[in-house]
């Protein structure tokens, strides 16, 4: 088998996204992460929108792998 080199294309650059079109996305996934954070760490059912403990026993096993105390 032989190897072929692959010459650079004068001219092409990377494509670049701008802060502007980025920092939204960047808040709605930092946000989202702040909701998982939440459901693993802090909600014991009392919070929840489904009540009870069903949210809590969802992620028990997480929360344990994380080293959060829940009992």
């Amino acid at each position: 088998m032989s190897q072929h080199a692959v010459a650079p294309v004068a001219g092409a650059a990377l494509p670049t996204i701008p802060l502007r079109e980025l920092a939204p996305w960047a808040l709605f996934f930092g946000l989202l992460g702040l909701l998982v954070l939440f459901f693993i760490s802090a909600d014991q059912g009392a919070v929840s929108i489904p009540s009870g403990t069903l949210v809590h026993e969802w992620v028990h096993d997480g929360r344990h792998l994380l080293g959060y105390p829940c009992h």
